[in-house]
């Protein structure tokens, strides 16, 4: 129950915050563009939870990820089941997510297995990856078992295949424990 209750108000901290700062933003640029004409607003999505969790795990403020369909598509599939082999909403494995975030957000076609995957990328470490980089995981035994795309720095977006969809950092324990390099897809 306790549990419950601090998602619950973490949530609602997290959406309080987010439209002061709509309002703030709103003020300011009511105040400084009176007299220009402005391009019609785009809806916007508010309080999402792929977006929520994105604010609370990075920290920053989701304009600072810098490429908008992987914004978009990490929102899309947030939360998405994991299920192996699978490669749809109802339920999706850490390879198929990749090669669906790649093919989507990039143009690129990634092999279809995490060691697949691994062989096509140049090694780097983790402090060298940048947004679109893979992290590569050795979870069961000596072989590489999971991935992940890197979104900002440490952290990273994946199919976890105990809760989905969902953002993490290789700072974590867990991940830390099991983490064994990051790769970045060798231009062809």
């Amino acid at each position: 129950m306790f549990r419950h209750l601090k998602v619950i108000f973490g949530v609602f901290l997290c959406l309080l915050l987010l439209f002061s700062c709509k309002h703030q933003q709103k003020q300011s640029k009511t105040k400084t563009n009176t007299a220009q004409h402005s391009k019609p607003k785009q809806s916007e999505k508010s309080g999402t939870e792929g977006e929520i969790a994105m604010q609370q795990k990075l920290g920053i403020g989701l304009k600072e990820i810098h490429h908008d369909k992987l914004l978009r598509f990490v929102d899309d599939w947030y939360g998405v089941p994991y299920k192996y082999g699978g490669c749809k909403k109802d339920g999706v494995d850490c390879s198929c997510f990749a090669c669906m975030l790649y093919e989507t957000v990039y143009q690129t076609t990634l092999s279809r297995t995490a060691s697949e995957m691994f062989k096509s990328c140049e090694q780097i470490s983790s402090d060298e990856a940048k947004q679109g980089d893979l992290f590569f995981f050795k979870i069961n035994g000596d072989k590489i078992s999971h991935v992940g795309v890197c979104v900002k720095q440490k952290y990273f977006v994946h199919a976890s295949t105990s809760k989905g969809v969902m953002l993490n950092s290789i700072e974590e324990a867990y991940y830390k424990k099991y983490f064994f390099c990051a790769g970045r897809i060798k231009k062809t």
